[in-house]
């Protein structure tokens, strides 16, 4: 894990637009269960949000929406894990896993698309749904994947 004098950084990952046709979101009832999760098992944890930081982005002009992909991708390649909620096909998700596991983050992905390219290539570890999910972090796993993946 994170040295024992810095918090584990996490970044949350997932659906927003997917592949909807007009410029609306998905419902992003999901986030609160998934860090009530992370603060229950890592509570020092420090979790970074895109969308909390950036609830308007559907509204943004180029400018804005360039600049804000951008810090997202910071973000990702900083983060030390990645939690990736993707229910349904996400690009911008995508290319998050991608620059996480570019950089030698775990990815840790709550998908039903386990067959899905992307989601294989670039997860960690793959569940089919929160309560997996919830699983792990209750099993201690986490910490011995954080130290084996920092060790490469």
């Amino acid at each position: 894990m994170a040295p024992s004098n810095t918090k584990l950084k996490i970044f949350l990952a997932g659906v927003i637009q997917g592949s909807l046709v007009e410029a609306k979101i998905h419902a992003q009832d999901w986030r609160e269960p998934i860090k009530a999760l992370l603060a229950r098992y890592l509570p020092a944890a420090d979790v970074y949000c895109h969308y909390s930081c950036h609830p308007n982005s559907i509204t943004y002009g180029m400018d804005g929406i360039r600049r804000t992909l951008e810090e997202g991708l910071a973000q990702a390649a900083a983060c030390p894990l990645m939690v990736a909620y993707v229910p349904t096909a996400s690009m911008g998700t995508a290319v998050e896993m991608y620059e996480a596991c570019r950089n030698g983050r775990v990815v840790l992905t709550i998908s039903p698309l386990a067959a899905n390219w992307i989601i294989r290539a670039y997860s960690d570890r793959i569940f089919a749904d929160v309560a997996a999910f919830e699983d792990f972090l209750a099993s201690g796993e986490l910490a011995q994947l954080l130290k084996q993946k920092a060790q490469r």
